[in-house]
């Protein structure tokens, strides 16, 4: 059986995939897994670790909104459908695979083309452009939470929840320890912008690290091309640990980490959530991030700031109030564990291998 995934050009759209690919390959015999994703996106060195072959699609993105690049984009659209029909006739995949992302658009199109089966995976609590055009061509739609089912043709939808891969429940903390020297006697803290990374939230931490180095140590992912000089630790410095973009060392980090401070994408979120790790999220204004955001905060699973509002010296207060109180940090930590639903990888699975029986007849 060959499974085709499609997801780029953020990291929120690939690890859920790669969590259903890392399940296909242990539970499934004979099945080969190919990915398409963007030339330049984070997502290939995620995708080359797990020894998934690797196609560039070309695609222009989809924006709400006016922009001189709509003009060119939608050009780049096109010649993605050409590239992934092409593509595809070479391949010949059985069933194909995203979670949103824009270069999934041309894709899906071209397999509507061929007709070939196409399961669309719906994580944020709002559906994104690219979802909504494709939940019309798709055959399946999944779902990480009931109340998503609205937005689409109910007879689509199943809930299945989030997939969440395996190898994040393998960290070791003595491993990121001696990695990074980290002090055993002082409180963790996780910075993560996402695969792209967050100008604004990096901003807010570099402001915040000579008073945050005085009473916690740092592990900052800024992004992708977005890593700033430490210029204010000083003498603190080895207590502050910045890396533009992680793979392998992912899990060691996380299981250290005391508080992951971090956007409001739901790939991570529901990874924090199968750890069971307490977070301040601060979503991406103005998008489907504050949705999620809200859905966690109602849950009381996280504790939520708006970034207009917030300053380096706030954020401070509220790290320092929060991670020294240990019977906050456990209520957090239970309540997000509620969110996280341990089967979805399974049942997301049971729905591809149904579209493949379906259409192999």
């Amino acid at each position: 059986m060959k499974v085709l995934f499609v997801g780029g050009g953020t990291g929120g759209s690939v690890t859920p995939l790669i969590a259903i690919a890392q399940y296909l390959k242990v539970e499934v015999t004979n099945i080969q897994c190919v990915w398409f994703g963007t030339a330049s996106g984070p997502e290939k060195k995620l995708v080359m670790a797990e020894d998934i072959i690797y196609y560039r699609i070309l695609s222009g993105k989809l924006r709400r909104y006016f922009s001189l690049k709509n003009f060119i984009d939608i050009f780049l659209v096109l010649f993605g459908i050409i590239q992934s029909f092409l593509f595809l006739m070479k391949i010949k995949p059985d069933v194909i695979v995203s979670a949103g992302s824009y270069v999934a658009v041309p894709v899906g199109v071209a397999a509507w083309i061929l007709r070939i089966p196409h399961l669309i995976h719906q994580q944020d609590l709002l559906p994104g452009l690219a979802n909504k055009i494709l939940s019309y061509l798709a055959k399946t739609i999944t779902v990480s939470y009931p109340e998503e089912a609205q937005f689409f043709k109910l007879k689509k939808v199943v809930c299945t929840g989030n997939p969440v891969r395996f190898s994040i429940f393998d960290g070791n903390k003595e491993k990121a320890r001696e990695l990074l020297g980290l002090e055993q006697s002082l409180p963790t803290i996780l910075v993560v912008g996402g695969g792209t990374g967050a100008l604004r939230l990096n901003q807010l931490v570099i402001g915040a690290l000579p008073e945050l180095l005085t009473f916690c140590q740092i592990i900052h992912i800024t992004g992708k091309n977005k890593k700033f000089p430490p210029l204010a630790v000083k003498n603190l410095s080895n207590r502050y640990h910045q890396f533009d973009f992680l793979v392998n060392e992912i899990p060691d980090i996380l299981a250290i980490a005391d508080l992951v401070i971090t956007r409001a994408g739901m790939g991570f979120l529901t990874e924090l959530s199968a750890l069971s790790k307490a977070s301040i999220i601060i979503p991406m204004p103005n998008s489907h991030q504050e949705i999620n955001a809200k859905y966690f905060c109602e849950k009381k699973a996280t504790l939520c700031f708006d970034q207009n509002s917030l300053s380096s010296q706030s954020l401070v207060q509220d790290i320092k109030d929060l991670i020294y109180d240990q019977a906050s940090l456990n209520f957090l930590r239970v309540n997000i564990n509620k969110l996280y639903q341990p089967d979805a990888t399974k049942f997301l699975v049971e729905e591809i291998l149904k579209l493949t029986h379906e259409y192999s007849r």
